[in-house]
């Protein structure tokens, strides 16, 4: 076999065309397996999160297990996870050149960590659980067929395209997302044909064969162009990376506080698992608990609290900080859905328009990924607003700053010429040197 592959290669040396059909026929086969074991693997995580979200509105009593089921996650992360709960940072480390492995374990404790989340009522999402299958399912797929260190990186950005794609029924953002996410400014083509296949097969995977049902939601108008009208996109704009920053830095800070106070992994969840319980009381409502879905809904259709958006944040932030599992893109788009809801009478909008705008511009200003946020919005609400969703994308994006929910995401280009990013730095990197001036500066 060695023999046959040595004498392609010298084939391919020789004419400019078969080396361009050996690599398009290659990743079709390899994007589009991995699309298949992650559109496969969304379609499970999908059909059964609908299953235990059903058993916990038919049995409200759940929320009170939340302290075990978050004691029982931490548990079994504690015994088996060992890198595993980096999540998806480890698969972004690996991308850049990192020379850890990504256990295939990640994928059935992601799984059900996630589910056992929201069982008992946690505020998480999804997409983070589809990514980290996506990954270890293409890690695992590479170590099976020996591949090189760089395919090794492409195939792993197959998965996040492959997970992410399947599980929002989004293929184009889910390409752009694997391509976008690793670095911000910086988008590597090398990959764009892998990472399409990969999100196109996944989503054919789960929607086609697995019969998986996608929500999408409705925009009946959009505004007319006029200065007006731009003006006050760009400020809601601002508000929804404003939020986005809010989010992340509370998020990171929970978890770094609830670290050092809890150092027992298992007490500090069950811990968050009162404060969640408490955090329902305060609030007077369940709504916040789980992926928000009916939040989003809702603000499409009709009127929605104040700060809803708020309460959904700190729900969210909470139960993520404190060591459950699950993702943070599907609360963002209720974060952001809601807060554009809640705008849209101040700024004197048409509010599900608002609300559009607001899901993925608060998701991208969280993830720094604007083209991917901006094909979402495409994808789920027509082209009629692409040149608002464009604009909400951009400026989300710049206001949102050097932050985000990956610490992990390196920074190809700084976001302004007036910040000085060292080379190669990361988000984390970012946060530290940014500690460092303070104390200098307060210690001046």
């Amino acid at each position: 076999m060695k023999e046959v592959y040595a004498h392609w290669l010298k084939l391919t040396e020789r004419s400019n065309h078969l080396a361009l059909w050996s690599t398009f026929i290659k990743w079709i086969l390899l994007g589009g397996i991995v699309g298949l074991l992650a559109g496969t693997a969304s379609a499970v995580f999908l059909k059964s999160l609908d299953a235990v979200t059903g058993i916990r509105m038919n049995h409200a009593w759940m929320l009170y297990l939340l302290p075990l089921g978050g004691a029982l996650i931490s548990c079994l992360y504690m015994r088996y996870g060992k890198n595993s709960a980096k999540g998806n940072n480890l698969i972004l480390e690996q991308i850049q050149q990192g020379n850890e492995t990504i256990p295939l374990r990640m994928a059935p404790l992601v799984l059900f960590g996630t589910l056992v989340t929201h069982l008992f009522g946690g505020s998480a999402g999804r997409e983070g659980t589809a990514v980290q299958m996506g990954g270890s399912l293409a890690e695992g797929l590479g170590r099976l067929l020996r591949i090189n260190s760089r395919d090794r990186q492409i195939l792993l950005m197959c998965g996040i395209s492959g997970g992410f794609g399947s599980i929002f029924g989004t293929p184009l953002a889910g390409t752009l997302f694997g391509l976008e996410v690793v670095a911000i400014g910086l988008i590597s083509h090398k990959a764009l044909l892998p990472c399409f296949t990969a999100s196109f097969v996944g989503d054919i995977a789960a929607t086609r064969l697995w019969k998986v049902q996608h929500i999408h939601y409705q925009v009946d108008m959009f505004p007319a162009l006029t200065i007006i009208v731009l003006l006050k996109v760009i400020l809601a704009s601002i508000l929804f990376g404003l939020a986005s920053i809010l989010f992340s830095e509370l998020t990171h800070y929970l978890k770094r506080s609830f670290t050092l106070l809890v150092k027992n992994p298992v007490l500090k969840s069950a811990l968050g698992g009162f404060i969640i319980i408490a955090l329902v009381y305060i609030a007077g409502s369940r709504d916040y608990l789980g992926l928000g879905l009916p939040l989003i809904r809702d603000s499409f259709q009709t009127d929605v609290a104040p700060f809803a958006f708020l309460w959904k944040l700190i729900f969210t932030s909470f139960t993520l900080g404190t060591g459950f599992q699950g993702g943070e893109v599907t609360p963002l788009f209720a974060i952001g859905a809601t807060l554009g809801n809640s705008l849209a009478g101040i700024l004197h909008l048409y509010a599900p328009f608002l609300a559009s705008l607001g899901f993925i511009a608060v998701f991208c200003g969280a993830t720094n990924t604007p083209i991917a946020c901006f094909l979402m919005g495409i994808e789920l609400f027509g082209s009629g607003g692409a040149v608002y969703m464009f604009i909400a994308c951009l400026v989300s994006f710049l206001f949102s700053g050097h932050s985000g929910i990956y610490t992990s995401q390196q920074i190809g280009i700084s976001k302004s010429e007036w910040i000085a990013i060292p080379e190669g730095a990361r988000l984390s990197t970012v946060n530290e040197l940014r500690k460092a001036e303070t104390k200098t500066k307060t210690v001046r």
